[in-house]
């Protein structure tokens, strides 16, 4: 058997920020609804339900003192690190993020330069032939990031690429939106290589799909939901309901489309990194996964979540959690050799998508 080109990721690296953000800090919010009417229910009810939807205890928020781009750049430092390469080898970088770099109490949103000009700036690489961009794809972004790199390896024009995912949504979400206690801030990164194998390793298969239809603007940017607070200023905003049901339905059915394209069968996953939106929509995601396959009962503990203590990070919700996996930070959680793991991810446009990916054994990451 001839040996062909695959794509393995040989190192990972994040940066969860320190500022530790628990559900009663929300307590003494005012908190409005679409109708730019104050909720009659009290904080505590809200906070209260709130933790039960969506799983959420605490999230995490940057100092003032960073940007995204500056995590960004802390969390390719260790990706580099961990994969013991240079950073001038690096063919390209990409960096995946939604809003630019936002500083503290401001709405501008700086994206010139781009911020992968930045944190390769920040890295110190001064190759021109590592060429680097940004891609705004919703909370895919980082998932499409690692396909646009399988693409450039499996071409022959990459041999190794960078993808970053970083967002500080803590800097543009609404004060008086209940749902401003979902989003959190956070990077994560891995670097992708290309290695030659009789037998498929790595990514074995993707899918995207981007619904730009009655989904487009389930997630969009718009004025506080207090009537005549910083007027000036946009923030984001979600139609939960809505998203919630079409997430149920597209999410599950592209993940059996991306493993069959892979040529396997559901009992051939050992684990599924989900974008960590929701407690309760992944794991009816997971259930829902299922019973496309006729299966009626599953275990949760196939799908490793972190939302509970590190909020929805956007971008960096699926490299943060990989990292922490693959560096033995999440108890209870490794990656077996030669297991398939299952990637997927959902985000604003509306854009979702789906990696399968086998791990390599230990000579083959030596290669």
């Amino acid at each position: 058997m001839s040996k062909q080109t695959y794509s393995i990721i040989i190192g990972s690296g994040s940066y969860i920020p320190k500022h530790v953000v628990p559900n009663q800090d929300f307590i003494n919010n005012e908190f409005y609804g679409p109708d730019g009417l104050k909720l009659t229910k009290s904080n505590q009810v809200i906070i209260d339900q709130f933790e039960q939807i969506t799983g959420i205890r605490e999230r995490r928020y940057v100092t003032d003192d960073l940007l995204t781009s500056d995590i960004a750049a802390l969390a390719a430092l260790e990706a580099i690190s961990s994969a013991k390469i240079d950073g001038e080898t690096l063919d390209y970088i990409i960096v995946a993020h939604n809003f630019g770099d936002v500083t503290a109490n401001s709405s501008h949103s700086d994206m010139v330069p781009a911020l992968a000009s930045r944190v390769k700036n920040q890295l110190g690489i001064v190759n021109p032939d590592t060429v680097v961009y940004d891609l705004p794809f919703g909370c895919a972004g980082w998932l499409q990031g690692l396909i646009q790199a399988d693409g450039y390896i499996r071409s022959g024009d990459a041999k190794k690429v960078l993808i970053i995912g970083a967002e500080t949504l803590s800097r543009i979400c609404d004060p008086h939106d209940r749902d401003s206690m979902i989003y959190a801030d956070g990077a994560g990164a891995v670097i992708l290589a290309a290695i030659e194998s009789e037998e498929p390793v790595g990514i074995i298969a993707h899918k995207s799909k981007s619904y730009a239809n009655e989904l487009t603007y389930v997630l969009k940017m718009a004025k506080s939901a207090q009537p005549g607070y910083m007027e000036d200023r946009l923030f984001l905003k979600m139609q939960g309901r809505k998203l919630y049901e079409h997430v149920l339905k597209l999410v599950p059915a592209i993940i059996k489309e991306c493993i069959a394209k892979a040529g396997l069968s559901i009992d051939d996953m050992d684990k599924l990194l989900i974008h960590q939106a929701n407690n309760k929509m992944d794991e009816a995601v997971l259930k829902q996964l299922y019973e496309l396959y006729d299966l009626k009962s599953t275990s949760v503990d196939i799908m490793p979540m972190t939302i509970s203590w590190l909020g929805n990070s956007s971008v960096a919700t699926l490299p943060t959690l990989y990292d922490l996996i693959e560096r033995n930070k999440f108890e209870g959680q490794s990656f077996t050799p030669g297991k398939m793991i299952v990637f997927a991810s959902v985000g604003a446009g509306v854009n979702l998508n789906s990696v399968v990916y086998r791990i390599p054994f230990n000579e083959q990451m030596s290669n």
